[in-house]
């Protein structure tokens, strides 16, 4: 195990790197217009989600929170994402699928900022916010949505148990995220402990790597040109691009990436 492993596996320094890596890449980035922070989803044969010209270069993104998304209705539905990153899942979502309010919560206040600026649309709103402390009442919400973020949060069964509390019942819960294959057991376990009923689940690796195949050139391009040297190896890493750590370890089933539908009982 590399140094950098051993970090990460000590909750609360995992958290603190989070808490400077985030805001680090949101300033390198600007300008760029980077709305998605995520991996990517495509079929065999593909998707095929209609999409506006402007929405087009992002499409990858957009395609696994469609996937994750698109498990419930969610047209007139107070939802919150939690760890909405750069926004752009969270408008493509309130401006296709017509929630009546959507929140996007992210610890990042650079990048919240940036999201207030950028994605300006009717019932959309961004707060920034601690995964792990929600501030939204008990029972307060039709939908909760997270996308590939869970993995860096230090306390995973807590973060479950603040979504429970602020789900209606019958709420729903849409999920996807990746484990290495060492820490995939103590994940089911923390979500079959979790007070909220599985209503489906799949295993998502093939989508998301050619996903991660349809970014690659763009993704290379932003490391290079945007991130200090030393960084290129986490860059990789953190944009999946063929070859790197991540890619090869879910191309090998190494490291598993899953959806789930959870309701609120």
């Amino acid at each position: 195990m590399s140094l950098l492993e051993r970090l990460f596996s000590i909750p609360a320094i995992r958290k603190a790197i989070w808490q400077l890596w985030y805001p680090f890449l949101t300033r390198r980035l600007r300008g760029e217009e980077v709305l998605f922070l995520n991996y990517a989803f495509e079929t065999d044969p593909p998707v095929g989600l209609r999409l506006d010209e402007a929405d087009e270069a992002n499409r990858g993104c957009i395609q696994l929170y469609h996937h994750v998304a698109s498990q419930v209705d969610l047209k007139g539905k107070t939802v919150l994402e939690v760890s909405c990153g750069h926004g752009g899942g969270a408008s493509w979502i309130t401006r296709t699928m017509q929630p009546a309010a959507y929140t996007g919560l992210d610890l990042n206040p650079t990048g919240i900022r940036f999201c207030q600026r950028r994605h300006v649309v009717p019932g959309l709103s961004f707060q920034q916010g601690d995964a792990q402390r929600l501030s939204f009442p008990n029972a307060s919400l039709d939908a909760v949505i997270n996308v590939e973020a869970s993995h860096c949060y230090p306390d995973f069964p807590g973060f479950l148990a603040e979504v429970a509390r602020v789900l209606k019942s019958g709420g729903h819960f849409l999920y996807a995220d990746f484990r290495f294959e060492a820490d995939i057991a103590e994940w089911e376990a923390d979500i079959a402990a979790a007070s909220l009923q599985v209503v489906q689940t799949r295993i998502i690796n093939p989508e998301v790597l050619r996903g991660m195949d349809m970014n690659a050139r763009r993704s290379q391009e932003l490391i290079v040109q945007r991130l200090p040297g030393f960084l290129h190896a986490l860059g990789r890493d953190f944009a999946g691009i063929p070859g790197s750590r991540v890619y090869e370890a879910l191309r090998a089933g190494e490291l598993s990436y899953r959806s789930w539908c959870f309701r609120k009982l």
